[in-house]
């Protein structure tokens, strides 16, 4: 039986509504009971399509959102579980998979996910043993099964894009991304947080530009003090409050009255902006406490939707200096030329690494040069000697460990990220693509330094192949290969460029990247194997 998340969806007179609910850390109590409420109102309301349930935000633990969302679909509510990589390596994520198939939890959004946070003793040890885009193909594979098994309905996954990144790079790689996840099977698109219009109308343009005609959801959040302050901050990763923002919400909060009066109406323009842009629907977060703020907004909503242009202005709050995609107003943008690209310039140093490891692995790690035959009869050889082989791996260990910090995982995907290694140098291991949490170009964990990403986007555009960041989706780290020659493991064909992992049909490689190639000034797309 098809969810009715999935109906609503593709209504094309209706503009849906989904809510945000947030387990707490208890088991039972008022917080279990607030949000059951909650959920109990919201299908006696009648107006909204579904609840989602978050997944351990911020990577602190708290109630599982599969037990307490399938307790809410008992109700009657439709529910949309977020699920992450954070926690689970990919066999306890295909046995969630399997669990929420047989609870008959259909609709996923999936997420790299926030950073790990503290648990019992400490920090909990970050997983990300997956990413969105492997775990997309992943959920399609699930799928296969169940239908083979007799399940007519299989899982309707979504994904999740920030379009409120303000460098050129962020912005970027946050599309380049989205077209791998569209590549690997998603179906529907949530935004991130965010109060600016031309950004939410940026992401519109950019999917017409690219062809892609998923529907779209914009995220809007209730705003308080402390939610403001958190997400100024950049604790709340991916979500952006600029400090005028801030400024106007502590402003209004002086009188909580006056305060939450003007959260729900900033709230209902927002959601009526969306609608006049396009979205699909909006998904509404920051309700904690009772049902009745969110009937408030849809009420105020359904007064003041038809003058949406009206309220334009008051979203008008770029950051200082930030990267936007198009010239023009966010109602009209120029839509000539999608980024307006310019090579970007990098630091020397920077360029004398990329240059370095490029020319290196195009003389010795390339399966089609005219030495790829000798050095796959070397290491061979190599690989049957134990004295030879140990050399090798002092040599190789010592050199990459100084070039790019490595981990020895033995199935390398530094040419996926400009020659930068996505184990050492990213904390989420991403292959496929930067997070969501990055900030003015900084990691999202250790805002010290560059996003990896961002280090990627520069250096490929520099060099005039930004299409390489869209060619197809990369398979997931072999682990069975950790602590071995990768030098080896390429030239012998036993890592994931060589190796069949039974995810090549789970990509389609010609999903948008052809179109954004052409837009963005670039050649052709040189297609790689999963």
């Amino acid at each position: 039986m098809l969810r009715v998340f999935q109906n609503d969806l593709y209504l094309p007179d209706e503009f849906m509504l989904t809510l945000e609910l947030v387990p707490g850390k208890d088991s039972i109590g008022r917080s279990v009971d607030t949000v059951m409420g909650i959920a109990g109102d919201s299908f006696s309301d009648g107006r909204l399509t579904a609840v989602s349930m978050t997944d351990n935000p911020g990577g602190n633990p708290s109630l599982s959102p599969d037990v307490l969302g399938h307790e809410i679909f008992k109700v009657g509510m439709d529910v949309i579980v977020h699920v992450t990589c954070r926690d689970l390596n990919r066999v306890g994520m295909e046995s969630r998979a399997l669990q929420l198939a047989m609870m008959g939890m259909k609709n996923l959004l999936t997420l790299t996910g926030d950073y790990t946070g503290k648990g019992f003793g400490g920090q909990g040890a970050p997983v990300f043993d997956l990413d969105a885009v492997s775990l997309l193909m992943m959920l399609e594979q699930v799928n296969d099964r169940l239908y083979e098994a007799g399940d007519p309905d299989g899982f309707f996954t979504g994904c999740a894009v920030s379009p409120f990144k303000y460098t050129e790079a962020e912005s970027f790689v946050q599309y380049a991304k989205l077209c791998r996840k569209i590549s690997a099977g998603a179906s529907f698109v949530i935004t991130q947080l965010g109060y600016d219009a031309r950004k939410f109308a940026e992401l519109m343009t950019v999917m017409k530009q690219l062809e892609i005609e998923l529907p779209v959801i914009g995220s809007i959040y209730l705003l308080s003090p402390h939610s403001a302050r958190i997400m100024n901050k950049g604790l709340i990763p991916g979500a952006v409050v600029t400090d005028k923002l801030l400024a106007k919400v502590q402003s209004e909060w002086q009188d909580p009255k006056v305060g939450r009066r003007k959260a729900i109406e900033r709230a209902a323009k927002q959601g009526a902006i969306l609608k006049g842009l396009g979205y699909r629907g909006m998904h509404l977060g920051g309700v904690h406490k009772e049902f009745d703020t969110v009937g408030q907004i849809l009420d105020q909503m359904q007064a003041i939707q038809d003058r949406w242009e009206q309220f334009l202005p008051e979203f008008d709050d770029p950051v200082p200096g930030g990267f936007y995609a198009f010239p023009g107003s966010s109602v009209n943008p120029d839509r000539s030329n999608l980024f307006g690209h310019q090579p970007a310039t990098i630091h020397w140093m920077e360029r004398i690494h990329y240059e370095l490891m490029k020319a290196m692995h195009e003389r010795f790690f390339n399966l089609e040069g005219k030495h790829a035959a000798t050095l796959a009869r070397i290491a061979q050889w190599i690989d049957q000697q134990p004295l030879a082989a140990r050399l090798l791996e002092f040599f190789e260990n010592t050199a990459k460990y100084a070039l790019l910090g490595c981990k020895q995982c033995g199935d390398c995907g530094i040419q996926h990220l400009a020659f930068l290694c996505p184990e050492s140098q990213c904390p989420k291991h991403t292959r496929n693509g930067a997070c969501g949490g990055s900030r003015q170009g900084r990691c999202e964990v250790y805002p010290d330094r560059p996003c990896v990403w961002v280090r990627t986007h520069k250096r490929v555009s520099h060099d005039g192949t930004c299409q390489d960041l869209l060619s197809g989706c990369i398979a997931p780290r072999m682990w069975e290969l950790n602590q071995t020659s990768s030098w080896l493991n390429f030239h012998l064909k036993r890592d994931h460029q060589s190796v069949s992992t039974g995810l090549e049909k789970y990509c389609r490689l010609d999903a948008c990247q052809m179109t954004f190639c052409e837009h963005y000034g670039q050649t052709e797309s040189r297609k790689r194997k999963v």
